[in-house]
C-alpha cells in the first residue's frame, strides 16, 4: 500500500476540509477520469483497492494514473486507555480529497470499458464520484 518514505513530522493535526480543489481538478494525463464530488479522507487501502479493481477489469489494456497520494498520518490511541498521556501513534495514512479532485485517470481503452472500470473503483471509494471525459478544450490547454 501507499505511504511516504519519510516525513518531516510524525504526527499531523486533523484540519478542516473546506472549499474545493484548486489544483488537480482537470484531466492531465489520460482520456477518462474519476472526479470526487465530496470532501473526505481516502485511506491508502481504499486507493489500492480501487487500483486493483480497475487493473483487473482492464486486463493489461491501457494505462492508469493515480492522482492522489496518502501523505497524512492518522493517529489512534490504544483501546481502553485513560484520558491524557499524549497523542496516539500513527496507524494509517490518508489522502485529503476536496470536491473536484481527480482520483484516477485512464488512457488507451474504449469509453465503455473505462466507464465500467471507473464504476467498479467508485464502489470502493467512501464518497460520491463522477466519470469525466477529456474534452477538446482540456487537451488544447495542456502544455506539450
Amino acid at each position: 500500500m501507499l505511504s511516504p518514505k519519510r516525513t518531516k513530522y510524525r504526527k499531523h493535526h486533523r484540519g478542516r476540509m473546506r472549499g474545493v480543489a484548486s489544483r488537480g481538478n482537470t484531466i492531465a494525463f489520460g482520456d477518462f477520469g474519476l472526479q470526487a464530488l465530496e470532501p473526505c479522507w481516502i485511506t491508502s487501502r481504499q486507493i489500492e483497492s480501487g487500483r486493483r479493481a480497475m487493473t483487473r477489469y482492464a486486463r493489461r489494456g491501457g494505462k492508469l494514473w493515480i492522482r492522489i497520494f496518502p501523505d497524512k498520518p492518522v493517529t489512534m490511541r490504544p483501546a481502553e486507555t485513560r484520558m491524557g498521556s499524549g497523542k496516539g501513534s500513527p496507524e494509517y495514512w490518508v489522502a485529503v480529497v476536496r470536491p473536484g479532485k481527480i482520483l484516477y485517470e485512464l488512457k488507451g481503452m474504449s469509453e465503455r470499458t473505462a466507464r465500467v472500470a471507473m464504476r467498479i473503483a467508485a464502489y470502493k471509494m467512501p464518497i460520491s464520484t463522477q466519470f469525466i471525459i477529456r474534452t477538446k478544450k482540456d487537451s488544447e490547454n495542456k502544455i506539450t
